[in-house]
């Protein structure tokens, strides 16, 4: 492969990885596996302690994209702000699509998982299942909200909580 190819993403550049979430490039370095020579982004997941290697010729095959825009962002929040859409199926299905959701590193995706798991103290109990699943999707968001932001997750935990909130409010 020549060295004259165009790479779709630089080191230091925040990208989502759709089973991982925001990550960052740290570098492009070159393996050999299996007597084959591969370019790879390596990303690191900061919060999560990992570090991944992704052959560069397959990562926007793989679904790994650059952050969201703002204009993103801006949807997300509104969708998050949308009324809860839960369908009647049994949860075990739920459960699955919103697994693909949250996997999918579709920002809206993600935010509409948020919206639809999201409960005020006044309603029922959530499921230890639901709540993974809340949990693991409002992380994601927020993450990634934050990475389009500058990097403070506090602030963006604090938004994302606001519109959550406002939604109770306006119900």
């Amino acid at each position: 492969m020549s060295k004259s190819k165009k790479l779709d993403f630089r080191p230091n550049e925040f990208v989502v990885y759709p089973a991982h979430g925001v990550g960052q490039i740290i570098s492009v370095e070159e393996q050999e596996v299996a007597g084959i020579s591969l370019e790879l982004f390596v990303i690191a997941f900061e919060k999560d302690k990992m570090t991944l290697r992704v052959p560069t010729h397959k990562a926007t095959e793989i679904g790994m994209r650059s952050l969201s825009s703002p204009d993103t962002i801006t949807h997300a929040m509104k969708t998050l702000k949308g009324k809860a859409k839960v369908k009647r199926a049994m949860w075990s299905r739920r459960a699955q699509e919103y697994e693909q959701k949250i996997n999918s590193g579709d920002l809206i995706a993600i935010a509409e998982v948020v919206r639809d798991l999201h409960r005020t103290d006044d309603q029922r109990e959530q499921s230890y299942s639901e709540r993974q699943l809340y949990e693991a999707a409002l992380e994601r968001l927020t993450r990634e909200v934050a990475a389009v932001a500058g990097g403070d997750e506090l602030a963006a935990a604090k938004q994302v909580g606001d519109v959550l909130e406002s939604r109770v409010a306006a119900a």
